[in-house]
């Protein structure tokens, strides 16, 4: 399942998925401008269709419902998935960033 290799519906699914997940992540979280609105869409689209395969599977697998979805499926949520929680990831990491690296250095 984590190889879509050339299957234009399976390509979709992924593309589709990574758009809904990006755009969700933009509406429960407002960007403050254009240009951090563009910056984490596309993040979102490049997390989606990178990490929605394995995430599809992933997903699947924990919630135990292996049998019951198609590749399309499996992969659509994945990506969804992988995409919307890209910009809460990297948000964290930032904050953390921001929070330890003013001040002194403590090596």
């Amino acid at each position: 399942m984590a190889d879509i290799g050339n299957d234009p519906g399976l390509w979709a699914a992924n593309a589709l998925g990574a758009a809904a997940g990006a755009a969700v992540s933009l509406v429960y979280m407002l960007p403050r401008s254009k240009q951090e609105a563009v910056s984490r869409f596309f993040t979102g689209m490049a997390c989606g269709l990178i990490f929605g395969a394995p995430t599809g599977v992933w997903i699947v697998g924990w919630l135990g419902i292996d049998g019951r979805l198609s590749g399309s499926e499996i992969l659509l949520s994945g990506s969804a998935a992988a995409s919307l929680c890209a910009w809460w990831v990297l948000g964290a990491t930032s904050r953390i960033a921001a929070r330890f690296g003013k001040g002194e250095r403590r090596w």
